[in-house]
């Protein structure tokens, strides 16, 4: 039985860890890399506030899920 639980456990701290990194990317390095070689989109300029703000909130939801991942590691049964 303990044997099941551990993978589940990994596969749940897998899906977070996932998600972590796709919130890293979509929300903090595309739009950095899109600031950076100006590939705005239809609405133009994004001012730096904006842009800042944005990918300190992706940053910090994406650490949050890959704190919650460690944390649900730590239900491995030995």
């Amino acid at each position: 039985m303990s044997l099941i639980h551990n993978e589940r456990t990994k596969l749940t701290a897998t899906y977070l860890n996932t998600a972590a990194g796709a919130l890293f990317g979509a929300g903090v390095v595309a739009p950095i890399a899109a600031a950076v070689f100006g590939l705005a989109g239809p609405a133009g300029h994004l001012p730096a506030l904006t842009l800042g703000l944005g990918a300190l909130t992706f940053l910090i939801a994406s650490l949050a899920l890959h704190v919650a991942a460690r944390y649900v590691l730590k239900g491995l049964l030995l």
